[in-house]
């Protein structure tokens, strides 16, 4: 039978990701110090934990891979509209920005995407929390379980 402690517990492990606005890595660092400190207390406190930092570095490997793939996009396009080969001192240096080229179509549309990403991260941290208030289990979707 689970006390409202436990509960308490899980559902901050859950919220202490927001300290990130706060604290650089507090999205790591809040989750696992509460895990750490309570994980032999009860199993649903282990569960809770694992699974909020399980889903934190998986967001964190999403961001990295999807920062890979749109970073090129906008130095290219920035490189692109540079005329290397006129230039003949400072009066003659120019950037075009001329048409936006499909580049900037994709870097723009995996910034959309990050941005949907962080948003859909923030409501899944809320009903995690929620669930663990209620004493519920719950598995965050598209998270690699690194700890088992």
């Amino acid at each position: 039978m689970l006390d409202n402690h436990q509960k308490n517990i899980a559902t901050f492990i859950h919220l202490s990701t927001f300290s990130r606005f706060i604290i650089p890595f507090g999205n790591f660092l809040g989750p696992i110090i509460l895990w750490i400190t309570n994980k032999d207390k009860s199993e649903f406190i282990d569960a809770h934990g694992k699974q909020a930092i399980n889903f934190q570095i998986s967001i964190l490997l999403y961001a990295i891979i999807l920062g890979t793939l749109t970073i090129p996009f906008f130095v290219f396009k920035l490189f692109s509209g540079i005329d290397f080969i006129d230039f003949n001192g400072f009066e003659s240096f120019h950037i075009s920005l001329g048409k936006p080229s499909p580049l900037l179509y994709v870097g723009g549309f995996l910034g959309v995407i990050a941005v949907i990403g962080f948003i859909i991260e923030l409501v899944l941290i809320i009903l995690a929390s929620l669930k663990a208030r209620d004493g519920e289990y719950y598995n965050y979707p598209l998270t690699i379980n690194f700890l088992k």
